[in-house]
This record gives C-alpha cells, structure tokens and sequence, in this order.
C-alpha cells in the first residue's frame, strides 16, 4: 500500500506562532518522504534546541529532540550503528551555527552520507529574538533595542569551505521548491545541507514574506512587486561537479552566489560533488564487512541478557610479553 502523507503526521499538538515558516518546512519534509515512499521506520529525524526542534514531536518516523547545537553528534552515531537509516537532521541558525558551530564544521569534512536543515530566520525566536549569527551586521530587529553589533554567518560560504558535498537553498513558504530540494538532499551520496530562508513573523520584522516577496520595491511601470528570491536553476547555473578537475570552478562559482544578498537572493543547488567519498566508505576500506554487518546488526546480547561477544582475541593483541 502507497504511503500518504497522513502516515508521516502524529497527533501532538502544533504550538508554532501562526505563520511561522516551520509549517512550511514540516509540510515540505513530508511531501518529499511521501514522494519517496521512504517507510517511516527507516527514517530519523533528529534536532536541538530551538523552535525548529519540534519537527521530530509532529513527525511519525524515529525522533530523537537531543541537546543545543548537539543533534549532528547525535546523528552521526546513529547513521554509523545502522548506515542504511535515512537521517535528517534539523538545526536553527542559532542552533546550528552558534553553540553547534564546531560540529557543523566537522560534520561538513567528514562528509557523512545523510541531510542537514538549516531553519534561517535571523533570529532565536524560542528565546524572544535576540540576534541569531546569521543577522547581517547593522539589523535592527523589533525585540533589541539597538541594532545588530557583530558581523553574520554566511552558512553557504561556511559549508563549501568545510566539505559539504550538496549545498542548497530554499524558502519556507515555496512548498514545492523546497520539497524538491530535500529530496534532491536525501538522494544525494554525502554530507547535503539545506539552508531554509525561514520567516519569523513575531520576532523578525526584517526579512518578511513581504519582504521576500518584494512588496516594498514594485516595478513603476507595473506596479507589481519585484521579488528578491530567484532560482538558480532557471538562469542556466550548474553547481555539479562530474569530473575532479571541475571542482575548484564550480566551489569558486558557488561562493560567488553565496554573497547575493539583498536586492536578489538566489534559492536552488549552489554545489553538488557526489565524487567525493563518504565517511561510511572510507570505513568499509578499513573494516570490510562494515556495511554488511555495521553495528546495529550485530548481536550483543543472547535471549537471557547474556554477553554474546568476546574481547579474549583483543586482550591476546594487547598482550605485552
């Protein structure tokens, strides 16, 4: 029987501000789990700290709601106890970028095959809007008193320039665009980060829906409002790298279009590298059953809770004569 997405819903309740860009974001992982027909109980779905950190509470796969700026650690241990679970990973920019920076970094070199989302709305909203690292320098956002005294993150330069192999852009309330891209995230072999243009209605007053959309510059001639978000896809842009010597071209490219920002916002794959191997690979080159028996398949106990393991071969190695 074909999944729908009533089987990747729970029935806890969905305590998000109304419009929070989260619904977006929830809505858009499902309809790509949906297109994917992945079985709920290979996926898992894990998260920090932060409003963003609720999706695995509203998500009927395995859920794991772990420490602030912690869940990548998490996730890793899981994919490498059991490599053929579909992991997602979600982090806010605070989240992800602030108190979890280091693991983002070292996620990204490592190059572990599962997706990373990244709910950008400049802001901690579950903390009452502080400026997250992500705030351009300047921004003055209604809950601070002055505006914005540090510098922001660019998460897209960060993540070339720490080994991420999928790099991409999408916006909370381009249901379809972003469901394309998580699954185009979840298809690709390596580390995938999704960066969320994320609106936050009740404590970022900055970069709006409207403001996305352009309202506050219309054409003169038509009227119409002039959007800032574009997609890279539809200006002939190709990230992907097929051959090595490609690589350096198309990272120079991306980092270009990392710092649009502005009057013209691009959405889309900035970079894709499936050339690369991954973390679970390079594993398999020292321990060669790895994938066919990782640790989450092995038996470590019998029916009566006894050892089923031996370290006897491992003390003879360590044995000093």
């Amino acid at each position: 029987m074909a999944l729908k997405i009533a089987d990747y819903k729970t029935q806890v309740f969905n305590d998000w501000c109304p419009g929070c860009g989260n619904f977006g974001i929830l809505t858009s992982l499902q309809m790509a789990l949906v297109d994917m027909q992945l079985a709920p109980s290979r996926v898992a779905i894990f998260s920090g700290i932060g409003c963003h950190a609720k999706i695995p509470h509203f998500m009927n796969t395995y859920g794991i709601h772990t420490l602030h700026g912690r869940a990548l650690p998490f996730a890793i241990g899981a994919k490498l106890a059991d490599p053929g679970l579909e992991v997602i990973v979600h982090g806010g920019d605070g989240d992800g970028l602030g108190i979890g920076a280091g693991h983002f970094v070292n996620t990204g070199r490592r190059n572990m095959d599962m997706t990373y989302i990244i709910h950008d709305n400049g802001v901690y909203g579950l903390t009452k809007g502080q400026p997250s690292p992500t705030l351009k320098l300047g921004v003055k956002t209604k809950a601070n008193p002055k505006p914005n005294i540090n510098e922001g993150i660019n998460p897209i330069a960060l993540a070339l320039a720490t080994g991420y192999t999928f790099i991409a852009r999408s916006y909370c309330y381009d249901v379809a665009h972003l469901k394309e891209t998580i699954k185009k995230a979840i298809n690709h072999k390596g580390m995938a980060l999704v960066i969320v243009q994320q609106c936050c209605p009740t404590y970022n007053d900055i970069n709006t829906k409207d403001w996305y959309g352009g309202e506050d510059r219309k054409d003169p001639a038509t009227g119409k409002p002039v959007p800032r978000l574009y997609k890279l896809e539809d200006t002939g842009y190709d990230g992907v790298v097929r051959k090595p010597e490609e690589a350096l071209v198309k990272t120079a490219a991306a980092f270009a279009k990392a710092y649009e920002w502005g009057d013209r916002i691009p959405t889309g794959v900035f970079y894709q590298n499936e050339l690369v191997s991954t973390y679970q690979e390079r594993i398999s080159q020292r321990i060669a059953d790895y994938l066919k028996m990782p640790p989450a398949k092995q038996v470590i106990a019998d029916r009566e809770g006894k050892s089923a393991t031996s370290i006897t071969r491992l003390l003879e190695e360590l044995k000093v004569t």
